[in-house]
């Protein structure tokens, strides 16, 4: 169980300084005001946690599981920031930006794990 637990919390860490370096990167690249750094990490992880759980399935692979999926990408992606942005976005007055975001996020994060499923 303590070795269990310490894979998920060196996977959150490594999964949470790769969305700070998403949000870093993509924010160079598109510029603030809206946050396509939180939608990228979204998506890309439900991508990946699609694929991976095609992949440890058939390799058997599930003792990776709790590293992986519960750590690297429970920590990559996140839904609290997802909530501050929509809620950031709503107090600037830009509600159908908001709206836009949450459609978009929820949207594209369900069709990335649907595509990683099939391509895995």
């Amino acid at each position: 169980m303590f070795g269990t637990l310490l894979s998920v919390a060196l996977g959150g860490a490594i999964g949470a300084s790769l969305r700070y370096l998403t949000n870093v990167s993509v924010m160079r690249l598109a510029g603030p005001g809206f946050p396509y750094g939180t939608i990228v990490a979204n998506v890309l992880g439900s991508f990946l946690m699609g694929v991976l759980v095609v992949v440890l399935a058939r390799r058997g692979g599930n003792d990776l599981a709790p590293f992986l999926m519960t750590g690297l990408l429970g920590g990559f992606t996140t839904f609290s920031a997802f909530s501050l942005d929509t809620l950031t976005l709503f107090e600037r007055g830009e509600v159908s930006l908001a709206g836009l975001y949450v459609g978009a996020s929820v949207f594209l994060s369900l069709a990335a794990i649907a595509i990683g499923v099939l391509v895995a």
